[in-house]
């Protein structure tokens, strides 16, 4: 077992924010979509974006960019929205998460992933799987059942609910 917990190769999606470039498992991935208007919710957290309809389905649309503590993410050709489906206590949530780019879907042996760095105690890391590294440069793999807090995920799931 490597110092990640991955022990066997895995495919991820990866993506930029930014000028850094992140991954998540595919198997978390449901779709990927083109920038689409997203309807604003009114007293959200500043990373929650709004809303989009997926094919009659409320789904809420997360700035990965303002989560992380960067900029907003600016509306390019190349902005997209990858669904992913993520875990919260027993059911699964399904939101978009904003992007500036998608890049390609790569596949990493454990011997290629590292553990996430720690960043003294102040800082949580627990979102990281992993650093992979792939052609001298490095990718931030995320545990995107981690990302947000469950109060977070309450809120956004609120959101599902009542539009």
């Amino acid at each position: 077992m490597s110092a990640t917990g991955i022990s066997e190769t895995v495919q991820y999606l990866t993506f930029k924010l930014d000028e850094e470039i992140f991954a998540l498992d595919v198997a978390k991935v449901r779709e990927i979509l083109e920038f689409t208007s997203i309807t604003k919710v009114p007293q959200t957290p500043e990373f929650m974006r709004g809303v989009i309809n997926l094919r009659g389905s409320v789904v809420p649309v997360i700035d990965m960019r303002l989560k992380f503590g960067m900029s907003a993410t600016e509306q390019t050709i190349n902005t997209c929205i990858i669904v992913v489906e993520v875990r919260m206590e027993d059911e699964t949530i399904v939101l978009g998460a904003l992007a500036d780019s998608v890049q390609e879907v790569v596949e990493l042996e454990p011997e290629q992933i590292e553990a996430a760095p720690h960043i003294g105690t102040r800082l949580n890391t627990d979102f990281i799987r992993g650093m992979g590294k792939l052609d001298n440069r490095f990718i931030m793999i995320l545990d995107i059942d981690k990302v947000f807090s469950d109060d977070e995920l309450a809120t956004v799931q609120g959101q599902q609910v009542s539009a």
